[in-house]
């Protein structure tokens, strides 16, 4: 019961921080959607409006799953990726403390999701409930390696001229 009450917690701290970076991507007060495309094509990423919508689509929904517990293996895979990308570009050649702009929270974000991919989301989860098994090494290994393979394709995809 004690794991499966520090996961919730992690669940609950890691979901709708993702779910609020996501809702800022699309409502916040940089210019809503097109503001952020208008950062993407800053980092090299373009079209920026489709890179803007593939972050706020991926933050939105993988933060709710994370929270929920649901596809816990997999939304953990989208993590990883969502934050390799943000270390990969935006955080890139800031050093490692998050209040110079480094790697700290990215790396810190990507590493707790595979940790849950490894562990879980615990009996309070919708997988528990459904009896999904998302979880475990391999699941770990997924979620890292998957990450990291969908943070490469988008990155060379998007920086093509």
């Amino acid at each position: 019961m004690d794991l499966d009450l520090g996961l919730l917690v992690v669940r609950l701290a890691l979901g709708p921080m993702l779910v609020l970076h996501g809702w800022n991507k699309v409502y916040g007060g940089g210019g809503g959607l097109s503001g952020t495309a208008g950062w993407f094509e800053g980092l090299d990423l373009r079209p920026g409006w489709l890179h803007a919508r593939l972050a706020a689509a991926t933050e939105l929904g993988a933060g709710t799953l994370i929270t929920l517990g649901l596809l816990t293996g997999l939304t953990a895979t989208a993590f990883v990726g969502l934050m390799l990308v943000a270390t990969l570009t935006d955080h890139r050649g800031k050093g490692y403390f998050v209040f110079k702009g480094g790697w700290e929270y990215t790396v810190l974000v990507a590493m707790v999701a595979v940790g849950l991919a490894a562990t879980g989301p615990g009996e309070w989860s919708i997988d528990h409930a459904l009896d999904l098994d998302l979880a475990g090494w391999g699941w770990g290994i997924v979620a890292g390696a998957g990450g990291a393979l969908a943070a490469g394709g988008l990155l060379v995809v998007g920086r093509r001229r």
